[in-house]
C-alpha cells in the first residue's frame, strides 16, 4: 500500500507591502479600526505586471529547491486558486510553462479559501491511487485584483501570495512520525455559498462577514475536532494548528476551541491579511522555515471559506 508525505514547502509574496496607514490614505478607515476588527496590520500587493501564475511558480520553484528536485520530477501540478482571470489555460497549465516542466497533468481547483486544503487531499488521493507519483500542490491568489478599494470593509482584508508543497509516494503506507497526510474532512453549506463570494464583471469580492464568523466560530470547531479523530491525533498532542487565515477575530477563538492546548498557532494574517488559498501553505511554510515547527511534528490544517466550504487534514511536518 501507498503513503504520502509532503517533501518540501515554498513559499512567495510581492515585495510591495501596504500598511494600515497607507490604506489610510485611499478609504476611509485608520489602522486602530483595522487591528480591533480583523487584526491585520500590513499585506503584500502584486504589481500589474505580477500575474498569480507568476506568484505561484515562484512559490513552486522554491519548493522544488528545497526537495532537492528538478521540474521533471513532477507529474501533476494542483493550483488552488480562484483569481484565474483567464478560462484558459488554466494556472497550473501556465506555471508548468514558466517551470519548463516537460509533460505534467495540469489542473486548478476552485474552492477559495478551502483551494489547498482540498488540493492537498485530492494530491493525496492521486498518488495513492497510482495515477501520480509526485504532485506539486500550490496556493496562490491574487485578491487585491479583485477586491473594491471604497469598501472598507473587504479591502482591508486582503492580500497576494503563494504557498507551495511537494507530495510525493511513501512506499508501505507506514509514515509514522515521517513526514505525512492524514484523512481529509471536507464538505460545504450549500444553501450559504453566496456568504463569500467573487463575482461579477470585473469580479469583485464581497461577503456577509457576519453570517461568516457565526459559523466558522460556532460550526468549525467540531469538525477541526473530528479531522484530528480521523488521523488518530488527539487535539492536545497537536504541535501546530494552521487555519485560514481570514481574521485573527476568527482564528483565535476557533483555535481554543478545538483544544489544541499544546499547539502553536498561525497568526499569518497579521503581515499577509487574508490570501485565499495561498494562506494556508504561506503560514506553514513560515512556521517551518523558522523552525518553530520540527520535522515530523503533527500540524492541523483547516481551510474554511468561499462556497462556504471546508476541509481539513493532519499532516506531518517534512
Amino acid at each position: 500500500m501507498t503513503g504520502t508525505r509532503i517533501a518540501a514547502l515554498g513559499h512567495y509574496q510581492p515585495a510591495k507591502v501596504l500598511t494600515n496607514h497607507d490604506l489610510a490614505e485611499i478609504v476611509d478607515t485608520d489602522d486602530a479600526w483595522i487591528t480591533s476588527r480583523v487584526g491585520i496590520r500590513t499585506r503584500h500587493v502584486a504589481g500589474p505586471d505580477e500575474p498569480v501564475d507568476e506568484l505561484a511558480a515562484h512559490a513552486a520553484g522554491k519548493a522544488l529547491a528545497a526537495a532537492g528536485l528538478t521540474p521533471d520530477d513532477i507529474d501533476l501540478v494542483l493550483v488552488a486558486t480562484s483569481t484565474a482571470i483567464d478560462r484558459s489555460p488554466n494556472t497550473a497549465a501556465r506555471v508548468a510553462a514558466r517551470l519548463g516542466m516537460a509533460s505534467p497533468a495540469t489542473m486548478d481547483l476552485n474552492v477559495v479559501c478551502a483551494g489547498f486544503t482540498h488540493a492537498l487531499a485530492t494530491a493525496d488521493h492521486a498518488v495513492r491511487a497510482g495515477g501520480a507519483h509526485r504532485v506539486l500542490v500550490i496556493g496562490a491568489d491574487k485578491m487585491t485584483e479583485v477586491c473594491d478599494w471604497t469598501d472598507r470593509t473587504t479591502c482591508v482584508l486582503v492580500g497576494d501570495g503563494a504557498g507551495a508543497a511537494i507530495v510525493e509516494a511513501v512506499e508501505g503506507g507506514e509514515t509514522g512520525a515521517a513526514p505525512g497526510i492524514g484523512p481529509v474532512l471536507w464538505g460545504s453549506v450549500p444553501e450559504m455559498g453566496n456568504a463569500v463570494r467573487i463575482e461579477g464583471t470585473p469580479p469583485r469580492f464581497a461577503q456577509e462577514g457576519q453570517s461568516v464568523y457565526r459559523w466558522a466560530t460556532q460550526q468549525l470547531p467540531a469538525l477541526a475536532r473530528k479531522t484530528c479523530e480521523r488521523s488518530g491525533i488527539a487535539p492536545e498532542e497537536l504541535a501546530g494548528v494552521v487555519l485560514h487565515q481570514a481574521n485573527l477575530r476568527i482564528i483565535e477563538p476557533l483555535a481554543a476551541k478545538i483544544g489544541a492546548v499544546n499547539a502553536i498557532v498561525a497568526r499569518d494574517v497579521i503581515d499577509s491579511g487574508n490570501t485565499s488559498a495561498a494562506s494556508i501553505p504561506l503560514a506553514l511554510a513560515k512556521l517551518v522555515e523558522r523552525g518553530e515547527l520540527p520535522s515530523g511534528a503533527p500540524v492541523l490544517l483547516f481551510g474554511f471559506g468561499g462556497n462556504l466550504s471546508y476541509a481539513g487534514q493532519v499532516i506531518r511536518v517534512p
